[in-house]
């Protein structure tokens, strides 16, 4: 038989105490949750209650890929110089009668869709740059070119000029199939 112990009320009040002197000490402001609801994002906290029951339930997911080649999805940047090092290292290698045709690729380390559109831009046979836009250049950067989401593919011509936008693989395929067969 279990033994219950039992506390008095001024046990209890001492915690009680001891608990608001600790949180009289914690420091900043109550985050702002926002997620996806029949079909768009909104404040978790404007939910109905149904829904807000629905979302305590999900269970967070981190992709993790476990193949041997290096994946901007599977680094952790922690700062501007670790991003700006990795970018220097893995930038895309392509040569061709295209070297002048090039992409900006704006992703997410959390961005669920960045690494299929990462697999089809590693096999173009032109160059481009991935740009981290939870950093703060990065971020700047996408401000300059008006980029709203992750991940987004800013295609330039050789003058540099922005000739198309892409924000998935399909959207890409069907931007560039056409040039490529008619360049082959």
């Amino acid at each position: 038989m279990a033994t219950v112990t039992q506390r008095n009320v001024q046990t209890i009040e001492a915690e009680i105490a001891q608990k608001k002197e600790a949180l009289q000490n914690v420091r900043g402001r109550e985050t702002e949750v926002y997620a996806r609801i029949v079909g768009y994002y909104r404040s978790v906290r404007n939910w109905n209650k149904g829904k807000r029951e629905e979302y305590d339930h999900r269970k967070m997911f981190e992709y993790e890929n476990n193949s041997e080649e290096s994946s901007f999805s599977q680094i952790d940047v922690q700062s501007e110089a670790d991003f700006k090092s990795y970018e220097a290292e893995n930038k895309s290698s392509h040569t061709s009668a295209d070297s002048d045709i090039r992409y900006e690729f704006f992703s997410r380390r959390t961005c669920p869709n960045c690494p299929a559109v990462q697999e089809y831009l590693e096999t173009l046979s032109f160059s481009g740059k991935y740009i981290n836009v939870d950093s703060a250049e990065g971020l700047e950067r996408a401000r300059e070119l008006q980029i709203l989401s992750a991940p987004t593919v800013v295609i330039f011509n050789e003058a540099g000029d922005e000739v198309a936008r892409a924000q998935s693989v399909k959207e890409l395929t069907e931007i560039l199939e056409p040039a490529l067969t008619a360049a082959s």
